[in-house]
């Protein structure tokens, strides 16, 4: 990455495009904690996140998806997505075995605010079938299920609609309208440039780990160096003709 910067309008969708290896996953791991920053800082409402842990960015309201899904395939639905929600107890699992009646109640609560989740993305039907065995896209929404259940004020997405069908990919737009209606903030990272230029309010351009572009769809569209970015220069088809 080379001097990015970013900014994240509360309340909006989103999008951070660029060609393979432009460093867009890379951005979203060093927000996320999950890589250290080698230089830089980063601020969530004014709040400095550099070099906190990936459990203390979440608490802090930064929740993601990843490109590749990472469930927990032998668990079911709603156990997938209570893993999330503990970021938000104070229950530890001894605590739960053994607590009292307080106790009780939080996991009860957990519960409920889970099966409410689950409600929202459209898969509570499906809270005990085992996570692994539902189709690709709802995959994509128990993990989808699993970051709000962090309470998230920002939501960021890799590549979610990478292998859905069309009929997935217009759920998943949806589905993420409505997360941005409910007072969350999306920014995602995706290659399905209708689902980027149908919902994103403003995107941002990647090329090489350098931000080369930011505007809006048809801003985007019609910018000249993200036409090169992604097709190469004229020159570049010349020499191949």
């Amino acid at each position: 990455m080379d001097s990015v910067d970013l900014s994240v309008t509360e309340g909006a969708i989103m999008g951070l495009i660029g060609p393979n290896g432009a460093g867009k996953t890379t951005f979203f791991n060093v927000i996320s904690g999950i890589l250290p920053e080698t230089s830089g800082d980063f601020y969530f409402r004014k709040k400095k996140l550099t070099g906190l842990r990936p459990y203390q960015i979440t608490r802090m309201g930064i929740a993601r998806t990843f490109q590749n899904i990472q469930l927990f395939s032998g668990m079911n639905v709603i156990e997938n997505v209570i893993v999330g929600r503990h970021i938000r107890t104070k229950v530890g699992l001894l605590r739960g075995i053994f607590g009292g009646r307080k106790v009780r109640r939080e996991m009860i609560e957990t519960y409920e605010k889970v099966e409410d989740i689950l409600s929202f993305v459209g898969l509570k039907d499906k809270m005990d079938f085992h996570a692994g065995s539902l189709p690709y896209g709802e995959q994509r929404h128990i993990e989808i299920a699993r970051a709000l259940a962090t309470e998230p004020k920002l939501l960021l997405l890799d590549e979610p609609s990478a292998g859905m069908n069309t009929k997935e990919t217009e759920r998943l737009m949806e589905l993420i309208r409505d997360i941005c209606n409910s007072g969350t903030t999306v920014l995602l990272i995706e290659h399905d440039m209708n689902l980027v230029m149908d919902i994103c309010e403003m995107i941002s351009v990647l090329d090489h780990g350098k931000m080369i572009a930011y505007g809006t769809p048809k801003e985007i569209r019609n910018n000249e160096e993200v036409i090169e970015a992604y097709l190469g220069k004229e020159e570049d088809y010349e020499d191949l003709g």
